[in-house]
């Protein structure tokens, strides 16, 4: 095989990997209320099951992208999707929300290892020239994932049973494994290298793990409790010791150096805003749908998806255009758009239309994706 044809087929193994992934978690917020009325629990519990996942997540990506440097992209990447599979099958066996809750920890520990690789694995597969279309054709697999999951999730959760959810992951894995096995090629690990820096990638996950249960817990515990101060001095604690220990050490898992570079900085910082926005639509809308406007799970979820659909129209292009003319003004552009679909969200009330709120998705849509 041409290596102009394998690298269409190593993206068809990533992007199934993505939709895997875009579609678990698509489904499994829109049916929390489902989930919360299943389990007998409320609302503060039940939305661990989404709160574990992302805490996880933040804390992990770090370490499993220098880890995937250090000892090959490909092993990194098919270990996650073989956790991945598993996990889900466990969250689907679950006889209780803390069996829930813990089995989302473990699914969320393997999704690290995909999200930090499957872009350096991308980037390494295509020329410069075409790596901007290659990551918009990616995001498409994300959003097709984010598009179905709604609509999918509500009519299993509501036909067949929650578990279903869950279990559906299980053959869209097996295909991502096979693609990924067949057409990845194995990067070979650094020879000579460095060893992994696990005390600092522990400081990282820990220290960050703190400051995020603060902020979430903050609104019910008080942000002046006991509790929340000390998560939040411990978190202070924890990160300052990792950033002292990366100055120090010759091989550190994040060079901070990076930060000194404006590019960086302001693109990190331009990510974490998008993504503070993109979770508050992705978390509170089906709330609002279902137990605001009475909605059924499945209607809920047809209306979820004119977000990603959206989305999964504007990334290919966003991506294309970014290899002709950069990326500096399509992402001004696309979080502009985002921020007047922001603010036609903020006028939703009791008897809004739902075409209004259809529309404001479809513009949070269109600016996430650009």
């Amino acid at each position: 095989m041409s290596e102009i044809d394998r690298k269409w087929w190593v993206l068809a193994a990533v992007g199934t990997g993505t939709f895997m992934s875009a579609l678990d978690g698509s489904v499994v917020n829109s049916i929390l209320p489902f989930l919360r009325t299943a389990l007998a629990t409320d609302v503060a519990t039940i939305e661990w099951v989404v709160t574990i996942y992302l805490l996880v997540v933040s804390g992990l990506l770090l370490g499993f992208g220098r880890l995937g440097d250090l000892r090959g992209h490909k092993g990194v990447y098919m270990t996650g999707l073989v956790g991945f599979v598993s996990s889900s099958a466990l969250c689907g066996l679950s006889p209780s929300v803390a069996w829930l809750i813990g089995a989302r920890a473990v699914q969320a520990i393997s999704a690290a290892m995909l999200f930090a690789n499957s872009p350096a694995i991308l980037t390494s597969t295509f020329p410069g020239k075409q790596r901007g279309q290659a990551l918009g054709l990616q995001a498409v697999m994300t959003y097709l994932g984010l598009t179905t999951g709604p609509s999918l999730g509500g009519l299993l959760a509501q036909h067949v049973g929650w578990r279903s959810v869950f279990y559906i992951n299980v053959p869209v894995g097996a295909v991502a494994l096979f693609l990924s096995a067949r057409f990845i090629a194995r990067d070979e690990p650094q020879t000579n290298r460095p060893p992994f820096d696990s005390a600092g990638a522990a400081l990282f996950f820990l220290g960050l793990l703190a400051l995020l249960v603060a902020l979430n817990r903050g609104h019910s515990w008080g942000w002046t409790s006991p509790q929340v101060i000390a998560l939040a001095l411990c978190s202070a604690a924890l990160l300052v010791a990792f950033v002292r220990r990366e100055k120090r050490i010759p091989h550190p898992m994040l060079d901070l150096r990076l930060f000194s570079r404006r590019a960086f900085s302001s693109a990190t910082l331009s990510a974490i805003l998008n993504y503070v926005c993109v979770y508050g639509i992705v978390f509170l809308v089906p709330f609002y749908l279902i137990q605001g406007r009475g909605l059924k799970t499945g209607q809920a979820g047809l209306l979820l998806t004119a977000q990603p659909l959206a989305m999964m129209i504007s990334a290919p292009i966003s991506g294309t255009l970014s290899d002709r003319i950069g990326v500096r003004i399509p992402s001004m552009a696309g979080m502009a758009v985002l921020a007047c679909g922001l603010f036609l969200l903020s006028r939703v009330g009791d008897d809004t239309p739902y075409a209004h709120i259809t529309m404001a998705l479809v513009v949070c849509g269109l600016g996430t994706g650009t």
